[in-house]
């Protein structure tokens, strides 16, 4: 009875032991002070149905969908941060097993002869044979917090994996949507430049049937020759760019450059977005942003690497034990004569390590308050992202709507000075200041369209948009519970 009751006392003692305190902070999330609204507001106009984990519907386009879609299955990004997302529950599930005792087996069998000239084998049989299995196991109480701390590191680090997955994910669907909408940019400007080529061309026929018959200097047609040859040469100025979007876009789904180049090839329209007005305030950046969510996860791993470092100050408590079995027959391998058995509880405290341990704490302690400056860093860079984006789009669209002004009145230019030079009611270089601005005009206005369109996306990517909890890559069971303890 008393036997049974000191095993109690010592188990019990362990569980209380093990269920102690851990040393080292409890991690607190950093407070963040954000304005209560933005500072600009987007012109409103355009209503939009598209949430902002998926803005691109907004643009009505089956290709740009379609492109997305492939990236997130072949994207080479996208598959390295899930690797590191795998990676990271790993390493978790190594700094988990900490937690349980090591428990191993062994087996063996010798067979020997002593040398019978120094007496070997006069009082035994020789050659002798011996049998022996055996279990052993060890286990460290994790008293002071050292494993609860490491594998809080660990699951923070899972989520650091996590966020820089969904980041990899925003940066993606953005540069995809700008290389799209830079290639539908280009073949309307390279259509503009051809449009103008041939209505050049005709001009110069014009002027060239007009020379012939006496009715204009030869300084026309070379002034013709001259502004055709000057639209000319834009094309050729804007194929190399086209050939890098649409390369950049096969790099990004993971396919050979050049191999999209039949697909996108067609020219269309520039895909034009609902422009959606209505913006969370500036604090949702912190939920939205997995940047911002990233660093916030980094400053808890550092926490929580304090508390492992901290550990070392304390004694470390174990127990080791053994069962074993021997005997020189295998028929009595299993008598109890061939029993043995350990059992070793210990203790291990370092005394005096010449500050090495305290550095450490204090190494860790700055790395955290690294993290905790970065993570405010991070917060600054993007609401000062979403603002610059904000003012960006709102000018660019009303460059847009001044250039479509200009580009309206040039063509109202060109038509009736064509009638008048025809008319031989003003001279010819009226003619060519109106074509060639004109031109200038369409093409600025096709530019502007399209960094409208670039801007659009860009606060959309600021806003840190393109992106699900419900995200099926990522939702094991631990992922799910992380995410319902974020929206709690």
């Amino acid at each position: 009875m008393l036997c049974r009751l000191k095993k109690a006392s010592v188990v019990s003692l362990l569980l209380f032991m093990a269920g102690c305190a851990a040393v080292g902070p409890d991690y607190k999330q950093p407070e963040i002070t954000t304005p209560d609204a933005w500072t600009n507001v987007v012109i409103e106009d355009i209503n939009s149905n598209a949430s902002l984990e998926q803005w691109w519907t907004s643009f009505n386009d089956p290709m740009l969908n379609s492109l997305l879609e492939r990236a997130k299955a072949a994207n080479p990004d996208l598959r390295i941060a899930v690797e590191r997302i795998d990676e990271a529950r790993t390493f978790n599930q190594i700094a988990g097993g900490d937690r349980y005792p090591d428990l191993n087996t062994s087996a063996s069998f010798n067979r020997s002869k002593a040398s019978e000239s120094l007496g070997g084998g006069a009082f035994s049989s020789n050659p002798s044979s011996t049998w022996s299995a055996g279990l052993s196991t060890s286990w460290e109480a994790d008293v002071f917090g050292r494993v609860r701390r490491n594998i809080e590191a660990t699951e923070a680090n899972i989520d650091v994996s996590v966020e820089d997955y969904r980041d990899v994910m925003v940066s993606l669907y953005a540069q995809i949507a700008i290389h799209y909408v830079n290639i539908r940019t280009l073949q309307q400007r390279i259509k503009y430049a051809k449009d103008n080529v041939r209505s050049q061309r005709d001009t110069l026929v014009i002027v060239e049937a007009r020379y012939d018959s006496g009715l204009v200097p030869k300084f026309d047609v070379a002034q013709a020759k001259y502004n055709l040859a000057n639209t000319e040469t834009l094309i050729p100025e804007l194929l190399p760019f086209l050939e890098y979007a649409l390369n950049q876009i096969a790099i990004l789904l993971g396919q050979i450059p050049g191999s999209l180049d039949k697909e996108l090839g067609q020219a269309t329209v520039i895909p034009a977005p609902a422009f959606n007005a209505s913006f969370e305030p500036p604090a949702e950046l912190l939920r939205q942003r997995p940047d911002i969510r990233q660093a916030e996860r980094q400053v808890a791993k550092q926490t929580a690497q304090i508390g492992v470092a901290t550990a070392r100050l304390y004694p470390e408590f174990s127990l080791t034990g053994a069962l074993t079995l021997g005997a020189f027959d295998l028929d009595d391998l299993g008598d109890s004569d061939s029993v043995g058995w350990s059992f070793i509880p210990g203790v291990r405290w370092n005394l005096f390590s010449g500050g090495k341990i305290e550095g450490l704490i204090d190494v860790e302690e700055s790395r955290t308050q690294q993290a905790i400056i970065n993570y405010e860093k991070t917060v600054l860079d993007a609401l000062a992202e979403v603002e610059t984006s904000m003012v960006s789009l709102n000018q660019e669209r009303l460059r847009a709507g001044k250039l479509l002004e200009a580009v309206e009145a040039s063509q109202e230019s060109v038509d009736l000075v064509s009638t008048s030079y025809l008319a031989g009611l003003t001279d010819f270089q009226s003619l060519l200041d109106s074509q060639r601005s004109l031109f200038t005009q369409q093409d600025r206005w096709v530019e502007s369209e399209g960094q409208s369109v670039v801007n659009f996306i860009n606060l959309n990517r600021a806003l840190g948009g393109g992106w699900s909890l419900d995200d099926p890559v990522l939702l094991n069971d631990s992922e799910q519970d992380t995410d319902n303890k974020e929206e709690n």
